[in-house]
């Protein structure tokens, strides 16, 4: 970003001045109540919110007095929108019965009020709306979510029995970042993460998904690489989304990837021979409901590799490049009874070509219960990808942006699930 601002002022915007853009819509219609405790980390929790809202949801703060010393009660009002609850009024907001809550949220929990909680100690506004919350959650399943924040020294053996009972009782505990000593406060994608989670009614739940994405590429030398331009947002989307709907998910991406969520269970391939015995062995040792293979998996790689690294003074070099294994067809011989999903990318193909190849990956022989099929020549003018998801007996379906696609390929899987 450069630094000569010429002056001008932000262009105008339709939104008001407390209103945020969305981003999504996993928490539409849902109320979440956000308990904040005495923890320097309270000073995050305007941002907290407004990415909560920016899921659509609508959130409402209890604060302890100590919670209070460290972010402004002014802040979490304009942020959320709804009046800061710290202390009793004849309403028992602690309660909330009169509009129940779809979630709490206690972030930051102190070390404190981790222990209140198991104590059964209800002595302020937070503290007993956290002793309703727990009885919601016992009677109703309403989910309740604690971020513990809180310096290692007080990381005790009374600490670990309170957060064992938590566990025990059904409650969802966000680890906290384990850095300089400290238990730090959960990224805040985090926490808006765990609570889309705790809240998805899908048929994925419990399921176990493994994906695949990203560029596979094959070595030529200790120092370069054949590779492809594909960056894996797709798998990551895919895996995102399905974990959010409360799935098991194994990402496995190749090298030169972006970046996965932190939540996400990754495993990073460097070469093809990696991925392979990665895919190989995570297939081996897990039981996955489906496989969704959507990497950029090389077709060919050099007869041989060259130890250390080439000249660049030579004045032309020739690779003999050779057919890598169809992981397809390898995963389909040695596990049978995995569910696919499968990707096919061409170009410069007319769309009846396109279909009639991804028809024959749903034949017996290759055997994809799915398959996603798309060309260059489809694709919008800004990149926007658009794609065909074909199944047998069913007329292909057109989907357009990486999200609306990653969205129907798991709308399509709860329908099996």
């Amino acid at each position: 970003m450069s630094l000569n601002w010429n002056l001008e002022p932000p262009p105008p915007s339709k939104l008001a001045d407390r209103e945020i853009r969305l981003t999504g819509s996993h928490l539409s219609g849902k109320s979440i109540a956000l308990l904040i405790t005495g923890s320097i980390a309270a000073y995050r929790m305007p941002d907290l919110i407004r990415d909560f809202r920016r899921e659509g949801a609508d959130v409402v703060v209890y604060a302890t007095t100590e919670g209070l010393r460290y972010v402004a009660k002014e802040a979490l009002e304009w942020c959320s929108q709804n009046p800061v609850i710290d202390c009793f009024s004849s309403d028992a907001e602690h309660l909330s019965d009169s509009t129940p809550f779809d979630a709490f949220v206690v972030a930051p929990a102190s070390y404190n009020t981790l222990n209140k909680a198991v104590s059964g100690i209800a002595d302020s506004v937070v503290s007993a709306a956290i002793a309703a919350a727990l009885g919601r959650m016992e009677h109703q399943g309403t989910p309740v979510l604690f971020a513990p924040a809180m310096h290692g020294a007080m990381h005790n053996s009374i600490l670990t029995g309170s957060l064992q009972t938590l566990q025990k009782m059904g409650v969802t505990l966000i680890p906290p970042l384990l850095t300089h000593g400290k238990n730090n406060l959960a990224s805040l994608e985090l926490i808006v993460a765990a609570t889309i989670r705790s809240l998805s009614e899908s048929t994925l739940r419990g399921k176990s998904l493994l994906i695949t994405g990203g560029p596979i590429p094959v070595p030529v030398d200790n120092i370069r690489s054949i590779t492809t331009r594909f960056t894996g947002v797709l798998s990551i989307q895919l895996a995102r989304e399905a974990w959010l709907r409360g799935a098991e998910v194994e990402l496995i991406l190749g090298k030169g990837s972006r970046h996965a969520p932190e939540y996400l269970n990754t495993e990073i391939a460097t070469t093809f021979d990696d991925y392979r015995r990665t895919l190989n062995e995570s297939l081996q040792e897990g039981s996955f409901d489906w496989g969704i293979f959507t990497a950029a998996v090389a077709d060919y790689q050099p007869e041989s590799v060259f130890e250390g690294k080439l000249s660049s003074k030579k004045d032309q070099l020739t690779l003999k490049l050779v057919p890598t294994v169809k992981m397809i067809d390898e995963v389909r011989q040695n596990f049978p009874e995995l569910k696919m999903v499968t990707f096919k990318y061409e170009e410069n193909i007319s769309h009846e070509e396109l279909m009639s190849i991804a028809q024959n990956r749903l034949s017996k022989k290759v055997g994809s219960q799915l398959v996603v099929a798309n060309r260059v020549e489809d694709f919008k003018a800004d990149g926007t990808q658009v794609a065909w998801l074909l199944e047998s007996k069913q007329e292909p379906q057109k989907h357009v942006g990486k999200a609306g696609i990653a969205n129907a390929i798991l709308d399509r899987i709860e329908l099996t699930a």
